[in-house]
């Protein structure tokens, strides 16, 4: 058995550059490829098949190391085990211990980058961010993501889940997500622990879905003659941004984000792509003689406002910022405060008193339509972009009401010119 080990010597080795196979005896092999690289190799049979493990260049590992790596790998087959398959355990084993020290602030940075590009826009992002941010990481972000456990999640969403509801509700979601990012990334193994179905429902308290969400403020429907009067005072773009949200009751970013060419000004339609839609699914908006009047004066002040005109190829903001970009939200939230500032007291509030957003528009119209007209409600629904709530319902109703939307905005927009008289 000696004669058969350590044929070769360190010497051998370092002059050897023929390419080829070189045998040291047990199984180890020198190995020399074309291109002159050199290393080792434990060359065994396991059940009829020829294998090859190898055991690392010959620049880093030694004959003598080659050599105790061999013996390791011999002894393994003496009882009865597969050094490849040994290998890759090992491999393994070592890849887990690495993955568990990735912490779930790196998880859920990795999440977040990895899904923003699918995201509509930045706000839905930095919401992703700011949530995670301020809870979860303070709890368990630091620690590696394959320790966090259901007692972390609880001890996470405990002191927000009834005082924040909604808040809490997205988080647990969010967190799920991350959790379950990791998991399929190798991070972390087992079920995911913030699921709600069979699991943290057994724990937290099942909050209605009327008391989580907190509905934006609106103004009463029958101010709103007074609100648009009060409005077309008001100077800038962010004034008419507001104002042309009320007339087509569309969403401040579907609005805050349109381009002159999107405006079919023959047939008096406003057509909204897809990506920009929340439903995303393209949307068609018939503009009343009110609503065309604001992009009027829109263009017309383009002289003056150079980021408002039509670029060459139609593409330019309609609601352009100072730096020809799209309108940030507060600025449309900020007109309304200022229009409540500029009173001796808040007078643009809700039925509650509270002061109301540009969203809210979106409710006043909803109110007015069912309480001041005989629409059908699939046609308010419509107008706003909404999915219909019953799925057998979706079914028959698949087409957009156009003609009849067409006709409940231009009675919107009119309604919108009429100051009603105050009852005492």
């Amino acid at each position: 058995m000696a004669r058969q080990l350590a044929k070769l010597t360190a010497l051998q080795v370092a002059k050897l550059t023929k390419p080829g196979l070189y045998g040291d005896g047990g199984g180890l092999t020198l190995q020399i490829t074309r291109a002159g690289s050199k290393s080792w190799l434990f060359r065994y049979m396991r059940d009829g098949k020829a294998h090859g493990m190898g055991l690392g260049p010959t620049h880093t590992v030694t004959l003598a190391e080659a050599r105790v790596k061999a013996l390791e790998a011999r002894k393994l087959l003496v009882d009865g085990q597969n050094p490849l398959v040994v290998k890759n355990q090992q491999k393994t084993a070592a890849a887990l211990e690495r993955a568990r020290m990735m912490t779930f602030d790196q998880c859920a940075k990795a999440y977040i980058d990895a899904h923003k590009a699918s995201w509509k826009n930045e706000k839905h992002r930095d919401q992703w961010t700011n949530t995670l941010t301020a809870y979860a990481s303070p709890v368990f972000g630091k620690l590696p993501v394959a320790e966090v456990d259901t007692a972390l999640i609880v001890k996470c969403l405990s002191p927000i889940w009834e005082a924040k509801a909604e808040t809490a509700t997205r988080l647990r979601g969010r967190i799920e997500s991350v959790l379950g990012w990791a998991t399929t990334s190798g991070y972390r193994s087992g079920e995911n622990p913030a699921r709600w179905k069979g699991h943290l429902e057994n724990l937290l308290a099942s909050i209605s879905k009327t008391t989580r969400v907190k509905n934006h403020p609106s103004l009463p429907w029958p101010r709103i003659g007074e609100f648009m009067s009060a409005i077309k005072k008001r100077e800038g773009v962010a004034a008419r941004a507001v104002e042309f949200c009320i007339l087509t009751a569309c969403r401040s970013g579907e609005v805050r984000g349109a381009r002159w060419s999107e405006f079919d000004f023959e047939n008096n339609v406003w057509t909204i792509p897809a990506e920009r839609m929340k439903a995303r699914r393209e949307h068609q908006v018939p503009l009343s003689d009110a609503a065309l009047a604001v992009l009027k004066t829109v263009r017309s002040a383009g002289t003056a406002n150079e980021n408002s005109i039509v670029d060459a190829e139609g593409k330019g903001f309609v609601f352009a910022g100072t730096k020809k970009q799209e309108l940030s939200d507060m600025s449309l939230t900020a007109v309304l405060r200022r229009m409540n500032s500029d009173e001796e007291k808040s007078i643009w509030v809700d039925a509650n008193g509270e002061g109301i957003t540009v969203h809210g528009f979106r409710s006043t119209f909803r109110m007015w339509a069912a309480e001041k007209t005989a629409y059908p409600r699939e046609v308010a629904e419509h107008a706003l972009a909404h999915q219909l709530p019953d799925a057998v319902e979706r079914a028959y109703q698949r087409g957009t009401q156009f003609d009849k939307r067409k006709a409940l905005m231009s009675d919107w927009g009119i309604f919108c010119g009429k100051v009603m008289k105050k009852t005492s």
